[in-house]
């Protein structure tokens, strides 16, 4: 039906091969901040997605995506909000009774004694880097991340204004964390360095002596550190997690980050939050109040419960990961050309497959197109990455990662 006094156009509005708006002014666009950055990419995710749309019965093994439900006792407390009525504009900085629960589980698990309003409920971990990038990063700021790295953080850095520099850690020493490197990289531009532990990909739980040479580093030069935690209860053979700001003198110059995804399968819920020193919230707040004013209230009430109530089913999903990483890292080590030590924390593996000769990004495009299963190169998580892959043990089942594991023998068995 043709409507009086509507405009049709026919064929589509935008046309890319004659790169215009068909019937508007052409206008810039996107925003320089947008074209300038680095091109957002989910590596083998993307590659997967057209073999599955084909009907392949692929075996996920590259997404960080928990296998597990959501516990009921989560979903309740969200359900029971609901009904309640809870239903209306919050406190921007999330519900006090939630930031009092982060505060207690804090002052427990990691020894970080924080008040209520220092403690910032985001839209999930990579909502609480966005807006700490956002609030500290000014154009030019150089941000210093070690490499192997988690690579979702560069776009905001770059979207802050920021230049990222990486600093590379030596496979040969277990990807430790390397103060000399690191100190060759500062600059009279170097605000801030960006640490993820425990570490993804390389699985590395770091130690309180590395830990505290960094800290050392940071108060020496007068840096930043965002620390990216949210693995920190997903660590294995009884290693402990050391929270960096737990350090003397380091919370007055840390943001600590944390999410309910990993260890309360929550990865959908998009909830997290930031901690840091109550002179920086402020400038936290305005970019978190400009861009989504707050998180969800019920699904606060949920997060709480996750924190308040039974703690049981979290240990049996961390039990289970360790089952399941112990699988990948013994048949991992049968496969011919291939070595792989234990991941300390997360849920990934980062194998060494260098004696194929072949690339890291070659061996995950043949092991997907032969093998049917996704792992990810570990230059996607930069060039320090060459020579491995990232194997996630999180997103399927101890059976299904044990049949991906044959498809995966057989593979390496023909590569020598």
């Amino acid at each position: 039906m043709h409507r009086k006094g509507c405009t049709h156009f026919h064929g589509p509005l935008y046309s890319p091969s004659r790169k215009r708006l068909i019937g508007l002014n052409v206008m810039k666009w996107p925003a320089t901040r947008i074209s300038a950055s680095s091109p957002k990419s989910f590596g083998m995710y993307e590659k997967a997605a057209k073999l599955a749309a084909a009907g392949a019965d692929l075996i996920h093994l590259e997404v960080g995506m928990p296998s597990f439900d959501t516990p009921q006792n989560i979903k309740d407390a969200t359900i029971a909000s609901l009904q309640r009525g809870e239903v209306h504009y919050g406190d921007f900085r999330g519900n006090i009774g939630l930031r009092r629960a982060i505060a207690k589980r804090l002052a427990e698990h990691n020894a970080m004694r924080v008040g209520e309003n220092e403690i910032v409920v985001t839209n999930g971990l990579t909502h609480a880097s966005y807006a700490v990038f956002m609030a500290a990063i000014d154009p030019g700021d150089e941000v210093i991340l070690l490499s192997p790295h988690y690579p979702q953080h560069i776009n905001k850095i770059e979207l802050s204004g920021g230049k990222v520099v990486l600093a590379p850690l030596d496979a040969k020493n277990k990807f430790a964390i390397d103060i000399a490197a690191i100190e060759a990289r500062i600059t009279a531009k170097t605000r801030m360095i960006c640490l993820v532990n425990p570490a993804n990909p390389t699985g590395r739980v770091y130690s309180r002596e590395e830990l505290q040479a960094l800290a050392d580093l940071a108060i020496r030069r007068d840096l930043l550190i965002l620390s990216d935690e949210v693995y920190d209860q997903i660590v294995y053979d009884n290693r402990a997690h050391v929270s960096i700001a737990s350090l003397p003198g380091m919370y007055e110059r840390t943001f600590s980050l944390f999410a309910f995804t990993k260890a309360y399968a929550m990865d959908g819920w998009r909830i997290g939050y930031v901690v840091a020193h109550e002179r920086f919230a402020p400038a936290i707040l305005k970019i978190t109040m400009n861009d989504v004013a707050h998180v969800n209230v019920f699904i606060q009430e949920g997060a709480r419960e996750a924190l308040e109530g039974p703690q049981d089913q979290i240990w049996d999903m961390v039990a289970e990961d360790q089952r399941r990483r112990d699988l990948v890292v013994r048949r991992m080590n049968q496969m011919s050309g291939v070595t792989c030590d234990a991941p300390e924390g997360t849920i990934y593996a980062f194998p060494d497959i260098s004696a194929t000769g072949k690339s890291a990004q070659t061996v995950a495009d043949e092991i997907l197109e032969k093998c049917h299963v996704v792992t990810e190169a570990g230059t996607f998580y930069g060039a320090a990455g060459e020579g491995r892959l990232r194997v996630c043990f999180g997103a399927e089942s101890y059976e299904r990662i044990d049949m991906a594991l044959d498809r995966m023998a057989r593979y390496f068995a023909d590569q020598t």
